[in-house]
Formats: C-alpha cells, structure tokens, sequence
C-alpha cells in the first residue's frame, strides 16, 4: 500500500477483509475506494490455487474440494458440518512423502510443500462454504470451528510453511480461531514434536501409530525405520511433562494385519510401558477403520473386530473412541485424498 502511496491503514483493511470477511477480490472490499478496488482487481492476486470441483455427501454436510497449483499438482480440501461444530481438513503438502501402504496420498509421492498463504486458503474457502452449508441446514453452524491438517502431505515436513498458517489463522485480529480448535497430525517425526512441545500455541497433537511393533509398523509406515516406536512414545513422553495436553493416537484397523486380539493386547502394554510412562489421562486411541484406497492390496477390518479391538483396550483402562466415518463416498475419508475430481 506505501508502494501505491495509500496510507497505512488501508493495509489493515485490506488484510480483515481477507481473513475477516473472506473476501475472493478487490471488487468485494467495499470498505476502499473504488480506485483502489479497481487496482486490486486489476494487478493483485487473492488466490494461487485454482478450484477445479466440488464434491458432496452426507446430504451435503460433507464437501470436498479438488485445487489445483498452477502447474496443476493437486491440492484436497475437506469441509465437514456437525450440529454443533464445523471441521475443515486441511492439506499441507501437494501429495506426500512418508508413502504409507494404507493411504491414497502417498502414491502419489512428494509433488510440492505449500506455502502458508496456500494452506491458509484452504481454510478460507471453507470459510465461504460453510456459510452455504448453514443456508441449506438451518441449526448448523455458519463458521468454521475446528481445523485439522490430516489432509495431504505431513505438517512437520513442512514446518516453518505450516506454524506460519497457524500463526495467521490464530491471529485476534484475522481469523481468530482459537489455537486448542487446532489438531496436527504427524506420522510419527520425533523433531517435529519436539519442536511443537517448545511452541506457544497449544495446538493439539496426534500420532498416526497404526501398530503395536516396530516390524508390522515398519511395513506400513516407512518412517519406522528411521523413528521406531521407542523414539516415538520418548518424544511423547516429552511432549506430556512440557505441555500436559492430551495426545491421540491414530490406529487405521486393517483386516488381519494389525487388528488382531494379541496386537490390541501389545498396544496396551506399549502404551502403558513403565519405561514411557505415558500418562493415561493424557492419552486416548483413535480407531480408524480403513478406508478403501484403489490399488491397495488390504481389507477393512470387520465391525465386530473393531468392536472387540476396542473392548480390548478399554478393558485394560486405555481411552478408545471408534472414529464416525464421513465422506466415503466421494474419496474425502482418512487416507482417501489422492487428487482426483471424482
């Protein structure tokens, strides 16, 4: 704006605008003067990610967006709608590196890390979508409550870009969501949590463990090799004692693979290992059951052995919740997102 030789302030509104109003260009920030609308529309730029398609379910409580970067690398978006809450899922990178077997995302391999102004447009888009969600189911919320970043990519391979998002969306004087309406979930990368136990903001924190040992775990998530369990729950054990915000541990149940009753039983003892002791009020598990991703040689466990997997872990005293289960049916579910329009 001092470039445009336009006073200062003209900066703060342009930036409420955003992040406040949400607005898509100049031409909507009624608050400037024309000239000034004229010229934003005419060399500024909002936006860097293109939609290309939104997909709907769940009666339209559940809305998927496909983006793409301007080399056409894809970039998912999920908006889910409750009664009393609305959740946008967020991705962090174009595809993803850490290529567990489980997940859509990692087939895809590493494409581009995203910047914060784009993981931030993420979040207003549903911003904007959520207002057209509450039109169409009166008693619904109309604004963006909770924000998880499980979608594309790994957060902690993308630090810096992913806290300077947190920071803006956090901002009293932007976006203003509280920083514990924050969920970062992480495969597992011991100095991103570690770096995130040192943070300012409580932003909350989830572990994608989906084994009880170093081997099952090893072939479903590469990154075992580098960061086992033992460095892991260390790294956790951590994070507890500096912060004392409950941790949740993502369990993606797989037919025969990892939801057999020996492994619910070695889950718990893991977790309740002396030499971690993790505290048990500072942890829950989260059961996942898997999502069908195309060309993945594995089976989604039974009901009843998600059942009995639960009851395993609750008989011992471990906190077990099964996840509800949105967006199945338009490829928006955990370990869905591969970038596709259909």
């Amino acid at each position: 704006m001092a470039s445009w030789g336009q006073p200062a302030f003209r900066a703060r509104q342009i930036y409420r605008q955003l992040q406040v109003n949400h607005a898509g260009g100049g031409a909507e920030m009624t608050d400037l003067p024309k000239a000034l609308r004229e010229r934003l529309e005419a060399e500024a730029r909002v936006r860097t990610l293109r939609e290309v398609t939104v997909l709907r379910a769940d009666q339209g409580l559940t809305r998927k967006i496909l983006l793409q970067l301007p080399d056409g690398s894809p970039v998912e978006t999920v908006l889910m709608v409750y009664p009393d809450r609305a959740t946008v899922c967020v991705s962090s990178q174009s595809g993803c590196p850490m290529r567990c077997t489980f997940c859509a995302t990692g087939k895809l391999g590493h494409l581009h890390d995203l910047t914060a102004g784009q993981i931030v447009e993420q979040v207003m888009w549903a911003a904007r979508e959520v207002k057209a969600v509450a039109a169409e189911h009166p008693g619904h919320p109309d604004r963006v409550t909770n924000l998880v970043f499980m979608g594309m990519g790994e957060p902690f391979n993308n630090y810096a870009n992913w806290w300077a998002s947190v920071e803006r969306l956090h901002d009293p004087q932007g976006f203003n969501l509280g920083a514990r309406n924050f969920t970062v979930s992480t495969v597992g990368l011991v100095p991103g949590i570690r770096r995130l136990a040192t943070e300012p903001l409580p932003v909350n924190l989830a572990i994608s463990l989906h084994a009880p040992d170093d081997e099952t775990r090893a072939k479903m998530m590469p990154v075992n090799r580098r960061y086992p369990i033992a460095d892991l729950l260390a790294a956790v054990r951590d994070y507890l004692e500096q912060t004392r915000r409950r941790v949740s541990f993502e369990y993606v149940l797989l037919q025969e693979e990892n939801d057999r009753p020996e492994q619910a039983r070695l889950l718990t003892e893991v977790l309740r290992d002396p030499a971690h002791a993790l505290p048990p009020q500072l942890f829950h598990v989260n059961l996942i059951p898997w999502n069908p991703v195309p060309g993945a040689p594995l089976a989604r466990s039974h009901r009843e052995r998600v059942r009995a997997f639960q009851k395993a872990l609750r008989d011992r005293h471990v906190p077990c919740t099964v996840r509800v289960e949105r967006g199945t049916d338009i490829a928006a579910a955990c370990g869905q997102l591969a970038g596709t329009a259909g």
